[in-house]
């Protein structure tokens, strides 16, 4: 039978940190400067690791540093180890907390009937709100800044929970004075020699969703200006340098004054989603999670 009681193990977790930074830059100075400590201290922290667990893990070379073969086994482990550690703390000091729950959003989505049926349903519940940056959904999750999100994909889905709530067209964004503008609907084609804009910080699959590029006929599409952010991205458009896809924008969402939208057929809507991290069962984040599918929902089909 298993022992029922086994042995402690003494393993220090900030050596076992130490060591997956030097298995990572394969070299104890550039280690280091990381874990802002000195390489000789570094070096008997890595010792010392070592000696709890009696292999050597790591071989010094005139190149820097390499691992041995127990090395190569323990770094996935204690990659695993760490993250555990750290899901252990947050889940942890979560529980000592009264219940709460944080919702994040992201710029032109509304999620105020759902957060207000949530205050209204748990009154001894806390219910925050944040607005996050376009691109910070699944990171903010992941990080446990919120613990659920309304967004709109594509974005890396996984050691995520995704629930697709609603389709939302895409619109084509010009100036207000561009020759397309007051049209009842335009198509790619319309375009297929206008410059559309990268943003310099955007995931891949972001920039060529939003760019359609590939076009459907395996064009690729116009290359336009290399922008920092999506403001620059709307000052861009309304100086008349380029064209855009996106949302549907209006003066309560962050158009731009010198901005206006028009429908775009013959491509798939975007797909506003509510997403939360894989394997949550908190009862706030599953009461959230229905109350979005039915008022959000409910909401956005009553304003169509």
């Amino acid at each position: 039978m298993p022992d029922p009681f086994p042995s402690p193990v003494d393993l220090d977790l900030r050596l076992v940190q130490c060591f997956t930074v030097v298995a990572e830059h394969r070299h104890f100075g550039r280690a280091a400067e990381v874990l802002h400590t000195t390489q000789p201290s570094l070096s008997r922290q890595i010792r010392r690791l070592e000696q709890q667990m009696g292999v050597r893990l790591l071989d010094r070379t005139t190149r820097g540093s390499q691992l041995t073969e127990a090395g190569e086994v323990f770094l996935p482990l204690a990659a695993e180890l760490l993250h555990s550690a750290t899901q252990a703390m947050a889940r942890a000091q979560a529980a000592a907390r009264p219940a709460a729950i944080t919702i994040g959003y992201t710029k032109g989505l509304i999620i105020t009937p759902a957060v207000r049926a949530m205050r209204n349903r748990h009154p001894d519940a806390e219910v925050h709100t944040r607005l996050l940056a376009w691109n910070d959904s699944r990171t903010a999750l992941l990080e446990h800044r919120v613990d659920a999100v309304v967004t709109r994909l594509p974005f890396p889905t996984d050691r995520l929970r995704v629930t697709v709530l609603y389709d939302e067209p895409r619109v084509l964004v010009v100036p207000i004075d561009h020759r397309l503008a007051g049209k009842d609907s335009v198509t790619l084609d319309d375009v297929a020699d206008e410059p559309v804009p990268h943003v310099r910080q955007s995931d891949p699959l972001l920039n060529a969703y939003w760019r359609v590029d590939p076009r459907p006929d395996g064009n690729p599409a116009p290359d336009g200006p290399l922008v920092e952010a999506l403001e620059d991205k709307h000052e861009l458009i309304a100086a008349g340098q380029a064209v855009a896809i996106g949302p549907p924008l209006d003066a309560t969402t962050g158009l731009h004054p010198g901005l206006t939208t028009v429908p775009l057929r013959g491509v798939d809507p975007s797909q506003v989603v509510l997403a939360t991290r894989a394997g949550d069962s908190d009862r706030l984040v599953t009461a959230f999670g229905k109350l979005a599918q039915a008022v959000l929902t409910g909401v956005h089909q009553a304003e169509k």
